[in-house]
């Protein structure tokens, strides 16, 4: 536990905070909706699902935010412009929580984000993501939503360990960084993702979420947890071993700094949220010892314990 010597950006995002110094804010947990495998979902392809079961998803997912503290984002995920659209439109009826826009490629995800903009909804809406495919075609089509806010994958081919991340992001000598260009995208509350493809990369994608901190002061974060659901060996350890490891991996993660967590399905809500609140308030207590507070009354801090 530890304060980073470079200041750290503060964005709100549909009236949640993302940010900060450790045991400032809370960490965002983002759940996953309509994704892959989401048996909610009926037709993918036609963007049908079970309405009453997904809206008691999310509200499971609020009420967790609502007794633990820790705020909420729901990651919604549709393969196609038709089905993404029809998924937005019910979230944001359902729910005043902030969403991300997940499409498989650049042409969903801008025809959502189009929608969203017509709807009035640029203020809870994040564009999800801004990674090294971008084009300069992709560039006019962000601006040109009006989107302030994007998820930036730091995912790179060329070198997938931390100071590869590092280098994506800011850039390297004849090439452009994705964060300059997400600016020329007109983004300015950049959320800096740290990439996970494997049980053993967590630790990666967590000392690039330190490391991007300290270099850029943005936001960050990962989805550390995914991944332990597809680690085979996992199986023959006991029923209860997935749900341990996740707890693991969401510690690490926030013990690194990071701001923000994709835990994959909403459906694991109900024991991420004391987790990841527990986890916050050790940090926030310890943080008292290098000055620093908790900024809303509302920290795991003080709605799990007594202070």
């Amino acid at each position: 536990m530890f304060k980073f010597g470079r200041r750290q950006e503060i964005f709100e995002v549909g009236g949640v905070k993302v940010g900060g110094q450790p045991g400032e804010l809370p960490t965002v947990l983002v759940g996953s909706i309509f994704h892959e495998g989401h048996k909610i979902v009926i037709d993918r392809s036609l963007g049908i699902f079970d309405r009453s079961e997904a809206e008691n998803l999310i509200n499971i997912q609020e009420e967790m935010s609502d007794k633990t503290g820790i705020p909420c984002m729901l990651d919604v995920v549709g393969e196609n412009p038709q089905a993404i659209i029809k998924y937005i439109e019910f979230v944001a009826d359902v729910t005043d929580s902030p969403f991300l826009i997940n499409g498989p490629n650049a042409s969903t995800r801008i025809k959502a984000a189009n929608y969203v903009k017509d709807a009035g909804l640029q203020d809870r809406a994040v564009y999800n993501s801004i990674n090294y495919t971008l084009s300069d075609e992709e560039i006019t089509a962000i601006r040109e939503t009006e989107l302030k806010t994007a998820i930036i994958q730091a995912f790179n081919p060329k070198n997938p360990y931390p100071n590869g991340m590092i280098q994506i992001l800011e850039g390297v000598p004849g090439k452009e960084g994705l964060i300059a260009r997400a600016l020329k995208a007109g983004i300015e509350k950049p959320l800096l993702f740290m990439p996970v493809l494997d049980v053993p990369s967590i630790g990666f994608a967590v000392h690039g979420v330190y490391l991007a901190k300290e270099k850029f002061g943005l936001p960050a974060g990962t989805a550390p947890i995914g991944v332990v659901g597809k680690w085979s060996k996992s199986r023959g350890l006991g029923k209860d071993a997935k749900i341990a490891c996740r707890g693991g991996a969401l510690a690490l993660t926030q013990l690194r700094g990071a701001n923000f967590i994709i835990y994959g399905s909403i459906a694991k809500a109900k024991y991420v949220f004391p987790a990841c609140a527990m986890i916050d308030a050790i940090i926030a207590y310890y943080a008292r010892s290098l000055g620093i507070r908790p900024l809303t009354k509302n920290h795991p801090l003080y709605k799990m314990f007594r202070f």
